[in-house]
């Protein structure tokens, strides 16, 4: 007898990812809410530029065709948070620009101050994209270990280890 897991009818590994994506979208309010970031919390906030509903400035867009990471520390302005998206003002190379990221579109999320990650299978349809340059950030982002399996840290939640390969 061979035992095998049936196919799920229902969408598990979907509607968890949505539930984890909208943790992003309350860490965010609470910011909002606080008026800043509190003690040394920063966050480097990893999405796909050309994913539905992003809208970013074209110089970007062609620096960054398919992903990008952002820092969310010091400097930034005009922070919305929305139940879908959240747009904030940031400066690349001393150029102000306005982004609006959907929840759906952040690929991972870091706040090291606290050893804490985020990281987000692509959606159905959607490939992974190409190795993609990070901007410079003011502080390098931390990096993971190559086993995508392996934590990041004490605090990071990857569900590819309970996918079927």
């Amino acid at each position: 007898m061979t035992e095998t897991t049936p196919d799920s009818l229902i969408p598990y590994d979907d509607i968890v990812q949505d539930a984890l994506r909208s943790v992003v979208g309350r860490v965010m309010r609470r910011i909002l809410e606080a008026g800043g970031l509190p003690g040394g919390h920063h966050f480097y906030i990893a999405f796909r530029t050309r994913a539905p509903g992003v809208s970013i400035p074209a110089h970007l867009l062609a620096r960054y065709p398919d992903e990008m990471t952002i820092v969310v520390q010091h400097r930034y302005w005009d922070l919305e948070v929305e139940a879908e998206h959240f747009a904030i003002g940031l400066s690349f190379n001393q150029m102000p620009a306005k982004l609006v990221i959907p929840y759906d579109a952040v690929v991972g999320f870091v706040d090291p101050a606290v050893n804490f990650a985020l990281q987000f299978a692509a959606k159905d349809g959607e490939l992974p994209p190409p190795d993609a340059t990070p901007p410079e950030p003011e502080s390098p982002p931390p990096t993971g270990p190559a086993d995508p399996d392996a934590a990041v840290g004490s605090n990071v939640v990857t569900l590819d280890r309970f996918r079927r390969k």
